[in-house]
């Protein structure tokens, strides 16, 4: 028996391995605690008494979450962090209606999409004075000129 057919046999069975059963939607797998990397522990030491608890997409979504945490550059790691807080900050009407925004948002063409996240870089370029000064440029419009600016944000 030759050793390299049956190695690149195997070789093949392990790639392919992935894409058994994937065309069919199957349970996912819990990811056990000890999986995780000893930094990814430590990140995530305030789930480890319910870890096992946790639903298979939470905990998958938490290793995820917590392995790009890691490795993000720390200025990277502050930002994140410090919108993070504002997010908590934000009372349960607040981020609900954030979340629809960006559902809204998600639904928009592409083309629309790039055209509302180029304004909003030009908004953030801005110097803090100028971005009061449109506000209140926005605040004397007529109301019905406001209302067609509206319009023409989803909500």
């Amino acid at each position: 028996m030759k050793v390299v057919p049956v190695l690149f046999i195997c070789g093949l069975m392990l790639l392919a391995a992935p894409l058994v059963g994937a065309a069919e939607p199957q349970a996912e797998t819990g990811i056990s605690w000890q999986a995780l990397s000893p930094q990814q522990r430590q990140l995530l030491a305030n789930f480890e008494s319910k870890w096992a608890q946790l639903p298979p997409q939470r905990q998958s979504r938490l290793a995820r979450g917590s392995q790009r945490w890691l490795s993000m550059p720390p200025e990277q790691r502050q930002q994140a962090g410090e919108r993070f807080k504002r997010w908590q900050s934000l009372d349960t009407e607040q981020r609900r209606s954030i979340r629809h925004r960006y559902q809204q948002f998600k639904k928009l063409p592409p083309a629309e999409q790039a055209r509302i996240r180029k304004n909003f870089r030009q908004f953030q370029s801005l110097t803090p004075e100028q971005r009061r000064e449109l506000r209140q440029r926005f605040r004397d419009l007529p109301p019905r000129e406001r209302q067609r600016l509206r319009e023409r944000w989803p909500r």
